[in-house]
């Protein structure tokens, strides 16, 4: 906890009127939930003045004691909880957070933060589409020709038809996730000529830093909530291909969590756009890329390694996702 900045985020953190939001921003209806209007937000408003923000990454406190109806905007928020508790809600569930926790909203998602008191701080960082490189990209995905499974969901969250995407993250406190959020925050209220790409990084090293914590937790993860009977979340349904992708087989996967198999192919089609097959082949050719690129292995070891006992089969499906045989692969990255 760095006193200094929620000193000065307490300054920033003022009651706001809906009436005068809405004038600022000018939100279109969209929809309608059992007579609730549902807004569409294109931007973010300066915490000081309520002038718009025009920068591609923007960071603003939620206002306190406010109403703000469900609405959705067209990039991504980090939402995170810096002091006290709040509750977000969706059309589907209410989702209740404590310090430090952390939730991304998708593009296109409908929801709204329920009313917080003046001794809460929640900080919105909101990422337009155009806020990262394809280089910062490559960073989050580690290789520009390959995507691990998981980074599938950091794009389906950006994606326009990512409507009902989320994911919660409960970081237990750590440490260097907490440090970096501080620096993202300090970096952007105190800013100098080096702190928009400092930004950057830092968000990128947070995305990962909280992909992380969910792969170590998500076994207890799947354990509470077989208990209490809730549905598994995107990310460690991804996470468990991406630990497994070796032996993995639709059935073991629908059996570990509770699932009817075609239920679970369903599910994985509807929510990421791909089949279960073709998730698990993009696992393995990515860490195959990764043994082409940083070991001198043979590509039949490669192969048998990422669950592909036939050669001739591991060959086809390489090339089929990279575009060229593993041999011109390995000739390009070990240059």
């Amino acid at each position: 906890m760095n006193t200094e900045i929620l000193e000065l985020l307490h300054q920033n953190n003022k009651s706001r009127n809906w009436e005068e939001i809405e004038d600022k921003l000018k939100p279109l209806i969209v929809k309608k939930i059992d007579g609730e209007p549902v807004y569409q937000f294109y931007e973010t408003l300066k915490d000081n003045n309520l002038e718009k923000n025009k920068q591609l990454i923007s960071i603003s406190t939620q206002p306190i004691e406010s109403f703000v109806p469900f609405h959705i905007h067209n990039y991504v928020e980090i939402m995170v909880v810096l002091l006290g508790k709040c509750v977000v809600e969706t059309p589907n569930e209410m989702i209740p957070m404590k310090q430090d926790e952390i939730i991304i909203m998708g593009t296109q998602t409908i929801h709204k933060v329920q009313k917080i008191d003046s001794g809460t701080i929640v900080m919105n960082i909101a990422l337009k589409k155009a806020a990262f490189s394809l280089s910062d990209l490559d960073f989050l995905t580690h290789n520009k020709d390959t995507h691990s499974v998981s980074s599938i969901m950091f794009s389906l969250l950006s994606s326009n038809n990512s409507g009902g995407a989320f994911n919660l993250f409960h970081t237990n406190h750590d440490k260097q996730v907490v440090d970096t959020i501080y620096d993202i925050i300090s970096e952007y209220y105190q800013p100098d000529n080096y702190s928009n790409p400092i930004i950057r990084l830092e968000i990128l090293e947070l995305i990962l830093r909280l992909v992380r914590i969910a792969s170590k937790s998500s076994v207890l993860q799947i354990q509470k909530k077989r208990q209490n009977n809730n549905e598994i979340d995107l990310l460690t349904l991804l996470l468990y291909i991406e630990k497994n992708y070796e032996t993995i087989t639709l059935e073991k996967m629908a059996k570990y969590f509770g699932f009817n198999a075609n239920y679970l192919s369903s599910y994985l089609k509807k929510k990421t756009g791909y089949t279960f097959v073709k998730l698990v082949q993009i696992q393995r050719i990515n860490v195959a890329a990764e043994y082409l690129a940083f070991t001198n292995a043979p590509i039949e070891d490669i192969a048998l390694k990422v669950g592909y006992e036939n050669p001739s089969y591991f060959y086809k499906i390489f090339r089929k996702y990279i575009g060229g045989s593993p041999t011109d692969y390995r000739n390009q990255h070990q240059k």
